[in-house]
């Protein structure tokens, strides 16, 4: 999994799936909520995220009053989410720069 930080955004490329993942995630996002009240997770591939991330975005929102957006590159995310009834309080949405940003990634490497 690779991280890159922005001023608001978090871009996570690669499938969200340990331990040290999620402190990562963690750690990038207390760096940004610090200085503000808004976070955008772009999730460009993976179809998953690890229920500490998912606890610790709620504990956000929740407490902090932190607003969350995720932005998912693949439906399978934004499915996930669905069957967890995150999708409205994580204000998920599928991004379509986000697959096709991929997509033309993965043409090049070809």
């Amino acid at each position: 999994m690779k991280i890159d930080v922005s001023l608001r955004a978090i871009t996570i490329n690669g499938n969200i799936k340990s331990v040290d993942d999620s402190k990562e995630i963690k750690n990038a996002i207390d760096k940004i909520v610090v200085s503000g009240k808004d976070v955008a997770l772009n999730i460009i591939d993976s179809i998953s995220i690890t229920s500490s991330v998912i606890i610790y975005l709620k504990e956000l929102i929740l407490n902090d009053n932190i607003n969350v957006q995720i932005n998912a590159g693949k439906p399978a995310l934004i499915e996930l989410l669905d069957d967890l009834k995150l999708t409205s309080v994580f204000r998920a949405k599928k991004s379509i720069e986000y697959s096709q940003q991929k997509i033309s990634t993965t043409k090049m490497e070809n």
